[in-house]
């Protein structure tokens, strides 16, 4: 995933650090997120979900807010409604580059932001929460006994996520006085709220008054056994996943032709260099992962690299027979192809060898009011199936340095 460095003024005129993720093949879309309260750009959850969305062709800028990670500022100046008005600088920032948001993502008190500046936004199309709570106060929950000294002397060092964090007065004033039930209600945006049930840092309970906020198009999706910092890397790239499977109904995607990846060639991306998971993509519509089973030290997020041979074959069966029955006007209603793979002795496989040889097992169901000689001859057309035929004979692979 090629990432650039990437710096805008925020709304203070302070330089804010920030980085745009691009996707390797087609560009489809650009994506905004917010990170959580005193969080920055590079904790986990950002990082692997923007990794996953540039993986499946949406590029995504994260960025600090003001005082906080790489950006310059003093956080306890800030206010929520600064917050959202570095998020609306953000987009101004991507648009001067033709790379203008259609979609606003926010983690947390981010969440709670992305409402609050969607409306202000004109190329936002969609909205996703995570973990996002309905009012902002909600984040003073954190401060525990410092509240009363920020009372009085201004400001306070809290501890959040195990760092102190200063604290000022006009932050928790502002929090306190936002209410984000208008924005929700008038947001004119498809919405996408997404909470695990068990998030002990803010309850479910703020993504039930979101959702029955928020009028249509909206869904929600829980995130299960899901912490509140996403920490965990399938929980990450199973929100990544949902977001852009959701997404895709309300974004105008635009496809481009893919760079270095003419009309024909299909390119598989390492997506986890800790696993095996990998983005496939052919041309600019089409997305697979392939990964390998847990036992094998993969995450089962996909087929296996003899999966998709199999699956080759069997779809290949499927439609050589569905072709011909078609020309022929035959009643053939339905076709189904089990296929299993094995390494067996050549020897069983009345090859002269010893060696093993890789067998595919196929089984068709053929469904249909078909007499006995149209069954048979439809048996005998699957032989004919051009993957089948790849498989019987031997296939020269020529291979280059890039």
């Amino acid at each position: 995933m090629p990432t650039e460095k990437f710096t805008f003024r925020g709304h203070a005129g302070h330089e804010l650090a920030a980085r745009l993720d691009l996707p390797e093949g087609p560009h489809l879309a650009t994506a905004l997120f917010a990170h959580c309260f005193t969080c920055s750009k590079d904790i986990p959850a950002a990082r692997r979900i923007s990794a996953r969305l540039a993986g499946l062709g949406i590029a995504v800028l994260r960025f600090d807010f003001t005082g906080l990670g790489h950006s310059q500022g003093e956080f306890e100046n800030t206010s929520f409604r600064s917050n959202i008005q570095d998020l609306i600088l953000a987009a101004e920032a991507l648009d001067a580059k033709s790379m203008a948001p259609s979609l606003l993502i926010g983690h947390s008190l981010g969440g709670a932001a992305v409402l609050g500046a969607a409306r202000q936004i004109d190329s936002i199309r969609a909205v996703v929460t995570i973990g996002a709570p309905f009012d902002p106060e909600h984040v003073t929950h954190n401060f525990g006994g410092a509240l009363a000294e920020i009372e009085s002397r201004g400001a306070a060092e809290v501890l959040l996520g195990g760092r102190p964090v200063k604290i000022g007065k006009s932050f928790v004033e502002n929090v306190r006085s936002e209410k984000l039930e208008e924005d929700i209600a008038h947001l004119k945006r498809a919405l996408l709220v997404l909470h695990a049930p068990h998030d002990k840092i803010v309850g479910v309970e703020n993504a039930a008054r979101i959702f029955t906020t928020a009028k249509h198009p909206k869904s929600f999706v829980t995130l299960d056994n899901a912490d509140h910092l996403i920490t965990d890397s399938c929980d990450a790239e199973y929100a990544a996943e949902v977001i852009v499977t959701w997404a895709k109904r309300y974004l105008d995607f635009r496809i481009p032709a893919p760079p270095g990846a003419p009309e024909g060639v299909l390119r598989v991306s390492e997506a986890d260099p800790e696993g095996f998971l990998q983005d496939i993509n052919v041309g600019a519509k089409h997305h697979l992962v392939a990964d390998e089973p847990e036992a094998y030290g993969g995450t089962d997020r996909g087929l296996s690299p003899y999966g998709f041979l199999a699956a080759g074959l069997g779809a290949c069966t499927s439609m050589t027979i569905r072709m011909y029955a078609r020309r022929k006007a035959w009643p053939l209603k339905h076709v189904s192809v089990d296929v299993t793979h094995h390494k067996v002795h050549a020897q069983d496989a009345d090859a002269p060898s010893d060696e093993k040889i890789d067998q595919f097992t196929r089984v068709i169901r053929l469904t249909g009011n078909l007499s006995a000689e149209q069954r048979d001859k439809l048996m005998e057309i699957a032989d004919k199936c051009p993957v089948h035929r790849t498989l019987e004979r031997s296939s020269e692979i020529i291979t280059k340095a890039a």
